[in-house]
């Protein structure tokens, strides 16, 4: 088996330059840099990791903890994640906390555990014990997706990536209330969760822009899963005035939304229009086409690590919080007119229409 050394002598190069290379810890110029990956390359040399952490108390490893790694937009914050991991020379443990504090606590400690550098964690609704153990154990730690509060305890103590949430959720009911809809319902996400609490908010911001009163019947609680999106809808639409406009929280209210609507014969956007939070790949592939916010899901991800590893360059750089903006995507389930060009026999599939409204 090729060693250090072994790679040290293919490129002409000192035993130190090969360990800088690997380990990232002094600039090397790229010519040099070049050399000693051709070598490694070469002669199929594959560095002893434990030895190396045990050197410099590093593993070069990230953990990462997600709930519903199953849902599509968890999923692409994933491939981000790991991308951007996989190009930095980072290894990457995941565990899913199942949005259960107790259970959040207990997988970040399992984390910690593996001596991961450093963690990437979706906090959920109550991180009151996640919180605490980063803190008591002074683990460099980015929070994803979903924030603390500014007055929340540990707030200023922890980087946050995430995406805009406020102003996207108001250009949705704006957009519907544009059309000519007067009572426009919200499927909201689990209370607690700072996603559902600023799309709330943008969507009493865009009630009161387009002139319309909040009614509290009109917005009820789906619990960021389809079936609490179904039961939502079903309220809503059980109404003595249901609303004639919906806006669901996350792609798995949407799923629910839209089950509830059939099961109950109405049409989207004949009977009701739906516009929603969270685009996926399926999203264009439905009759009508969903009209969504879509979030930069991948590029959450990779934000993530950058400012992860950061920190860990600079452990006493200001906190601070990264927020990416959003696209809307105009489709057709608002009731607007498809805008998209045909394609012809000859054509593939055309993408849809970004960022205009009507």
């Amino acid at each position: 088996m090729p060693t250090m050394a072994d790679v040290a002598r293919s490129a002409g190069v000192s035993v130190a330059t090969v360990s800088h290379v690997l380990n990232g810890t002094r600039p090397v110029l790229p010519r040099t840099r070049q050399a000693v990956l051709d070598a490694i390359d070469e002669l199929g040399y594959t560095p002893n990791t434990l030895a190396r952490s045990l050197v410099t108390s590093r593993t070069r490893s990230i953990g990462l903890a997600v709930s519903a790694i199953s849902n599509p937009y968890f999923t692409e914050i994933l491939q981000g994640v790991e991308a951007a991991a996989l190009e930095h020379g980072y290894g990457l443990l995941i565990a899913d906390p199942h949005d259960d504090p107790g259970h959040e606590r207990k997988v970040v400690q399992l984390l910690h555990e593996r001596r991961v550098d450093g963690m990437i964690v979706a906090p959920s609704a109550d991180p009151g014990e996640l919180v605490a153990y980063l803190r008591r154990h002074d683990v460099p730690a980015v929070l994803l997706d979903r924030v603390l509060d500014d007055r929340a305890e540990g707030a200023q103590h922890f980087d946050q990536v995430c995406a805009e949430g406020t102003e996207p959720m108001t250009r949705l009911v704006t957009h519907l209330a544009g059309r000519g809809h007067r009572r426009i319902g919200l499927v909201a996400g689990r209370p607690g969760l700072s996603t559902t609490g600023e799309r709330i908010t943008g969507y009493r911001h865009g009630l009161a822009a387009a002139g319309l009163p909040f009614e509290e019947r009109l917005l009820v609680q789906g619990d960021s899963e389809s079936a609490g999106g179904e039961r939502a809808t079903a309220a809503l639409m059980s109404l003595a005035a249901p609303p004639t406009a919906l806006v669901t929280g996350n792609n798995a209210m949407t799923i629910g939304a839209l089950r509830a609507l059939r099961e109950r014969g109405l049409t989207v956007p004949g009977d009701v229009a739906l516009a929603c939070f969270d685009d996926f790949a399926w999203a264009d592939l439905f009759s009508p086409r969903l009209t969504a916010i879509a979030q930069p899901s991948k590029e959450l991800g990779a934000t993530a690590v950058r400012v992860l590893l950061e920190r860990l360059d600079a452990p006493d750089r200001p906190v601070r919080t990264v927020r990416l903006p959003c696209t809307f995507v105009h489709r057709t389930s608002c009731g607007c007119p498809d805008r998209s060009p045909r394609p012809d026999a000859s054509e593939g599939p055309q993408r849809p229409e970004r960022g205009a409204d009507s």
